[in-house]
């Protein structure tokens, strides 16, 4: 990890050449983003075990297969409610298929809203990563994984699932897993006490585990995003903190170098009511503006453009 943080840092600062990182970073839409989110927060708030749920995971399915991604996985799990299903598609590496990076969302919601921000907006992320990254002529020397997990508002089963039966054991052909990139929340950031325009001081929370196994690399990791916030991200800036808890990455802290992106610290910040909207009926897509919305899309080209350097991206020429 500290070998691609070098690297990261030296293309970085490369300059006079055409770089094919912030090519696909440019290739980035605000307006595609805002449209996935709303297209699966028409589902309603998408609780486990539910028809909602079912009908959402069927449309990512239908999403990441016209986006060229032949090989879409449907994993299933048993839980409470009954069997549930994670999904997810592989962008194969060119060079080094081998190793993979995995960039996640929770597909699932409760409140009785629509579930837009929790977690439409990090789910919308992760499938505009994967468009731009499914574009022709763009390739990535080791493999990235686009994931959405379900139930994760009961307990982070899906995720739990995952790692129980591909991560905690050795599995033919399953690539070797460099690090978690999980978006949860990634709207609203309007201060504490919330107030009603994004705050002028906004900024995007990427959070690692400091008493993990994995807590070195996962810094570097973090560190990565930061640097990559500067490099494409513009609007919003990014700052690091070392208590991820409570989503979907605190199922691979001890396994493999993991990191959470939000809107806010999840114990200073969300749990203590900085989202007015967070489990309630009012997280519908028209409760956020054009600003709310441009934080999350800052978000998704900081990923790009560190996943860009860490899994190397590269872009045929025309």
């Amino acid at each position: 990890m500290r070998a691609l943080i070098a690297a990261f840092v030296l293309a970085a600062t490369l300059s006079g050449q055409t770089d094919p990182v912030r090519t696909v970073v440019d290739r980035l839409d605000i307006a595609q983003f805002k449209a996935h989110i709303k297209g699966l927060a028409r589902f309603g708030d998408r609780m486990q075990g539910t028809q909602r749920n079912r009908d959402a995971i069927d449309w990512l399915e239908e999403q990441l297969r016209s986006f060229g991604y032949t090989s879409v996985v449907r994993e299933k799990f048993q839980q409470n409610t009954g069997p549930l299903e994670n999904i997810y598609a592989t962008k194969a590496g060119s060079t080094t298929p081998g190793e993979m990076y995995l960039v996640s969302a929770h597909l699932d919601g409760i409140g009785g809203g629509q579930a837009a921000d929790d977690d439409a907006s990090g789910c919308a992320l992760v499938l505009e990563l994967a468009r731009v990254l499914a574009t022709p002529g763009v390739r990535t020397d080791r493999s990235v994984r686009f994931a959405f997990w379900n139930s994760e508002e009961t307990g982070m089963d899906g995720s739990f699932a995952y790692v129980r039966d591909r991560v905690s054991r050795w599995i033919p052909g399953e690539p070797k897993l460099l690090g978690v990139i999980q978006h949860d929340m990634m709207l609203y950031d309007h201060g504490m006490p919330p107030g009603p325009r994004q705050s002028p001081q906004a900024d995007i929370n990427v959070e690692y585990q400091a008493d993990s196994a994995k807590a070195a690399a996962s810094a570097q990791l973090a560190a990565a995003l930061v640097t990559a916030n500067r490099t494409f991200g513009g609007e919003y800036p990014a700052v690091i903190g070392s208590n991820m808890a409570g989503t979907d990455s605190v199922r691979f802290q001890g396994l493999a170098p993991s990191v959470s992106v939000r809107e806010a610290e999840r114990i200073k910040g969300i749990l203590m009511g900085s989202n007015p909207h967070h489990h309630e009926p009012t997280d519908n897509y028209d409760t956020y503006s054009e600003e709310d919305f441009r934080l999350g899309f800052t978000a998704a080209k900081m990923t790009l453009g560190a996943l860009g350097r860490l899994a190397g991206i590269t872009v045929a020429p025309k």
